[in-house]
């Protein structure tokens, strides 16, 4: 079995696609010629020709105005945003068109698109290229949203994602394209494309994250472990729809629990999350529902990221405090 990164995860399962149909076309700024500014399409215009890996103009709008009209043909376009901040010119097509053609035609036509943006901090750049706009989605009715967190699901995300016929925005973290390795073993049935899934058992309090927060998240629940306290950390992988089955069960188990995601917790995905389990475990409850994200700004120069991320500290700082209830 193969050690690969994320980015190499991404790479293969983009690879796939392509070679099981020929319907499925790479689009993006930069994804031919130099396979992306993170490597991720590194080799498929050389072997699947310009006509399937497209170099675009700098043209967000452009770039999914086009998929749009590819959609409707009968094509399956993969879409890629360079930056998370890049997005907001393709905003208009994305939640005017992409989302409502299919409701639009009655059925008839529909837009089998996938988007995926590099999303989130932690590598050091500059404006606009460290920003996590996934509420902003996940609030539009029409779209999906996922986010994958290690390289074996992002080997398996984004086949699903491309084979499935509805518009799905899809985030990558990418401070963690090169980070970590992890063994694929492709004989492995993937979990469904639309589930969460818990990434470590735990009985005082459940962590909940998705995208570069789940690695974090472990990080502090082996931390917590040294400390004699148990915590349960689920990767919630699917943003829209939500899938809270486990997370039910969990808090059910453990009564505490903390969300976290890099966004501004100010109206983040956090809060409908926390809302949801107030609604459907109230009884279960011995705490409050708390929140760990970035802070009400936009986000800061490089060099004081660091104090802007949530981090191990963070989170463990917000569980010893739902213990304490």
């Amino acid at each position: 079995m193969a050690q690969i990164t994320l980015a190499k995860g991404l790479n293969q399962g983009l690879r796939a696609a392509l070679e099981a149909d020929p319907k499925v076309i790479v689009m993006g700024e930069d994804v031919g010629k130099l396979g992306g500014v993170f490597r991720i399409t590194d080799g498929l215009q050389k072997d699947f020709g310009e006509d399937r890996v497209i170099d675009t103009p700098l043209a967000e709008s452009g770039i999914l105005g086009t998929a749009v009209g590819l959609a409707m043909r009968g094509y399956r376009p993969v879409c890629e945003i360079q930056f998370d901040g890049f997005v907001y010119p393709a905003y208009d097509q994305i939640v005017s068109q992409v989302a409502k053609i299919h409701f639009r035609s009655q059925g008839k036509i529909r837009m089998p698109i996938v988007i995926r943006i590099p999303f989130g901090g932690g590598i050091g750049a500059v404006e606009h290229h460290s920003e996590s706009p996934e509420a902003q989605f996940a609030h539009t009715a029409g779209l999906k949203v996922v986010a994958c967190s290690n390289p074996v699901d992002g080997f398996h995300m984004i086949q699903q994602a491309i084979a499935s016929d509805d518009p799905i925005v899809f985030f990558e973290p990418k401070r963690q394209y090169h980070a970590d390795k992890a063994e694929l073993d492709e004989s492995v049935q993937p979990a469904a494309l639309f589930s969460s899934r818990v990434v470590r058992e735990g009985s005082d309090a459940t962590l909940l994250a998705y995208g570069p927060m789940v690695k974090t998240c472990v990080q502090a629940a082996q931390a917590a472990a040294d400390e004699g306290q148990s915590l349960e950390v689920i990767d919630l992988r699917t943003l829209s729809p939500l899938d809270l089955v486990p997370v039910v069960e969990s808090v059910r188990k453990t009564g505490r629990v903390i969300v976290t995601h890099e966004a501004t917790v100010n109206l983040g995905l956090g809060s409908e999350i926390a809302a949801r389990i107030s609604e459907q475990c109230f009884y279960s409850l011995e705490a409050p529902v708390l929140r760990v994200g970035g802070f009400d700004t936009p986000y800061p120069p490089s060099r004081i990221e660091d104090d802007y991320l949530p981090d191990l500290d963070r989170v463990l700082d917000a569980v010893d405090r739902a213990l304490a209830y």
